[in-house]
């Protein structure tokens, strides 16, 4: 699939390349920002049972960039300097877990425990190539680390993880001023698939949970930058 995506990105670029250059051969730098719709569906098994749930959210997301350009060719990196809460708000429920032991009396116990989970987004890097002129397309390798954030009455923990992720897009460049240049663009992300198992619960032992989840994005954005 992400060869197919880099192909297809390769030959509209050979489209779209015809046009004029936008801006002169050399380094820039700038800002980026993006308004963001990101997708999220996941999945946990706990003892046997799975359960899944997905979100959606929208949220304004800025970065800062730096590329070098020569002809109608450019390389960069985009680093988002925040952390993005995966969910708007914490996931919280409730369990009863009921167990008896059998004998002459039936004695009954239930306890009540308290799940809250999150999860967010930091340490998120782009590096990408356009080829295009004044429009142009965009391929690029996204790099995340994924930072899970959970309170469980089970007393089970779950670790970060890093992700990785193929970017495309299409986007359009002009110049202002002297040295000011500025992109208008729509990006697509598709990232691995995010897997992890819970640690160590209470009294030592092993829970062996496993949550697995699928992240997408869809982004709009504006950068403005600056031509030396």
């Amino acid at each position: 699939m992400r060869r197919i995506l880099i192909g297809l990105s390769g030959a509209i670029a050979m489209l779209l390349g015809t046009v004029n250059a936008f801006a002169d051969d050399g380094f820039g730098i700038g800002v980026r920002l993006g308004h963001v719709n990101l997708d999220a569906t996941g999945s946990e098994v706990e003892g046997g049972e799975s359960t899944s749930k997905s979100i959606s959210r929208s949220f304004p997301m800025g970065s800062i960039f730096a590329e070098f350009t020569k002809g109608a060719f450019t390389i960069g990196i985009d680093h988002v300097p925040f952390k993005a809460n995966v969910s708007g708000s914490t996931l919280t429920r409730t369990d009863t877990e009921t167990s008896g032991a059998h004998g002459a009396t039936i004695v009954a116990t239930s306890v009540t425990q308290n799940q809250a989970a999150q999860a967010r987004i930091l340490d998120h890097n782009t590096y990408y190539v356009e080829m295009g002129s004044k429009a142009y397309v965009k391929a690029g390798y996204t790099k995340i680390t994924v930072e899970t954030q959970e309170s469980l009455g089970t007393g089970s923990t779950y670790g970060d993880a890093d992700l990785n992720g193929i970017l495309v897009g299409l986007g359009v460049k002009g110049d202002w001023g002297n040295h000011g240049f500025y992109k208008i663009e729509g990006t697509y992300t598709d990232y691995d698939t995010l897997n992890v198992t819970s640690g160590v619960a209470r009294a030592g032992v092993s829970t062996n949970n496993k949550i697995s989840a699928d992240l997408d994005t869809v982004a709009a954005n504006i950068l403005m930058g600056y031509k030396f």
